[in-house]
């Protein structure tokens, strides 16, 4: 009962922060990266992004999953766990993106237009939430997950991956709180439900 409190007292706080960051900060964080991101940041966040693109984590984890399957049923779990968080966040993210239909900094760069008009398919009217931070929070906690001891660094390298599409002006902080939250929670409940006793069995 207590955990579930905690988890409702959190998701209701994290929802408060992104609501708050899209009335508030979204556009004021943009416009100052916009006037005062230098171009060695802007080539070093290009390199970084991409280690939020899911392909990197879908092949490793169903790759892991291939060798392990017969020979170790802790890792292959393991490697099921981050092939399944980053495929489901990803593809509820996708999903959410289509129906909320949120415009993209580069329609506020360009045409001043900022919100949501839902139901789209066109790229610079998928913003909401970012798919990038979905995928890089989502690996992170199962790699935080599977390797305690390194915890630190895999959520910060999450943490910065995400950050670098509002860097790059690709997407709002809040499009980043909201993937993050959406990954984060999509490896909680898989662990929770279905990983947790063959990863973590006494």
């Amino acid at each position: 009962m207590q955990n579930n409190t905690i988890r409702l007292v959190t998701a209701v706080a994290l929802a408060i922060l992104c609501a708050a960051s899209y009335l508030w900060m979204d556009l004021p964080v943009t416009d100052f990266l916009l006037a005062t991101r230098p171009p060695l940041l802007t080539a070093i966040f290009k390199q970084i992004t991409r280690l939020g693109e899911s392909q990197w984590y879908l092949a490793g984890g169903l790759l892991v999953w291939l060798i392990f399957r017969k020979k170790d049923d802790r890792k292959a779990s393991q490697g099921l766990l981050l092939f399944s968080s980053v495929a489901i966040s990803g593809i509820t993210a996708n999903i959410l993106k289509s129906l909320l239909g949120r415009a993209r900094p580069r329609l506020y760069i360009h045409e001043q237009i900022y919100g949501f008009d839902f139901f789209h398919i066109d790229y610079a009217w998928l913003s909401f939430p970012s798919g990038h931070s979905a995928t890089a929070l989502g690996a992170a906690s199962v790699l935080a997950l599977c390797f305690p001891r390194f915890r630190i660094p895999f959520y910060a390298a999450g943490i910065l991956i995400a950050l670098s599409r509002v860097i790059l002006t690709q997407h709002y902080l809040s499009d980043i709180i909201a993937g993050s939250i959406l990954g984060l929670a999509t490896t909680i409940i898989l662990y929770q439900h279905s990983f947790r006793k063959k990863i973590h069995a006494a």
